[in-house]
């Protein structure tokens, strides 16, 4: 999958499940407070549509085999969408008359299938949001594990690097004691052949 995927979907499950909840608080309320409420919701829905959008690009710079999958889910969250803008849209009637009209036509059946409606979408948010939290919390859990599994090999980098430094310090010391070994032995070559010379001089003149 893909974390910004994730994370736009994460934000748009939360945004649904309270557009959800202030709309049908808006169809309870009158005059003022009414208008205000459903504000907000209208203000919610701009928000929701910007992050299917951003969904929607970040699906089809995908590989075709995760993209045909998030599309799918798309095409759910725009119909989710769009039931959301419709329930506003009843919402919206400000003229009490013509609401107490529509309500008296369509009869309480309509008023308990759309309460009904709400708390389905509400529900499938909800559970859209829990699994989305779910991808955020493996992806995490992932992520921790690639840290602890660096922190592992630099850890064995360092003890190699400092068996690396051991082993030059232990070369160089040998070199020190080679070329000492070798200036000994070219004193004691030296000493020899002073002393050969001063033997053949000794001979030489003690038989001449």
């Amino acid at each position: 999958m893909s974390a910004v995927f994730d994370g736009y979907e994460r934000q748009y499950c939360e945004l649904s499940a309270n557009l959800t909840k202030k709309c049908t608080s808006a169809s309870l309320l009158n005059g003022e407070q009414k208008k205000q409420k459903l504000s907000e919701v209208k203000t919610g829905l701009d928000e929701a549509e910007s992050l299917i959008r951003k969904m929607d690009l970040e699906a089809r710079s995908l590989q075709p085999s995760i993209k045909a999958n998030l599309l799918a889910k798309l095409r759910e969250y725009k119909s989710d969408l769009n039931n959301l803008k419709r329930e506003v849209k009843k919402a919206s009637l400000t003229d009490s008359q013509t609401a107490r009209d529509e309500l008296l036509e369509s009869g309480m059946s309509d008023t308990l299938m759309a309460s009904t409606d709400q708390r389905g979408r509400l529900l499938m948010s909800t559970d859209r949001l829990n699994q989305s939290s779910e991808r955020i919390k493996e992806s995490r859990r992932t992520v921790l594990e690639t840290e602890e599994l660096g922190v592992s090999i630099l850890q064995d980098l360092h003890q190699q690097r400092q068996t690396l430094l051991h082993a030059h310090d232990t070369l160089h010391g040998v070199d020190d004691n080679i070329g000492k070994s070798r200036k000994l032995l070219t004193s004691m070559v030296r000493r020899m052949n002073r002393n050969k010379w001063i033997i053949e001089e000794f001979i030489r003149k003690w038989w001449t």
